[in-house]
């Protein structure tokens, strides 16, 4: 399993995202309110704005942190575990 820190010392796996969108888009706005009248979202931001919708497998993450920013600690992710498989 590869975790990644979405923000705040809170922690997703990294395998089980679908799609990471910015939270301004409509689109954004509708799968947020789709997973909130389900049940199935997960507000991940300690009351800073939300500026990543994270979609995974069974739920919506929100996060403070840019789409960006939460792709490159997953790159990061995983170049250190290719290199843990080589040595």
């Amino acid at each position: 399993m590869a975790f990644v820190n979405i923000g705040f010392g809170n922690i997703i796996n990294s395998k089980k995202i679908v799609s990471m969108l910015t939270s301004d888009s409509a689109p954004a706005k509708r799968i947020v309110a789709g997973a909130k009248e389900k049940g199935n979202i997960i507000d991940a931001t300690q009351g800073r704005r939300t500026r990543a919708v994270i979609v995974c497998d069974s739920h919506v993450v929100l996060s403070a942190l840019m789409p960006e920013t939460i792709s490159a600690r997953i790159s990061d992710n995983y170049i250190k575990e290719d290199l843990d498989y080589d040595t």
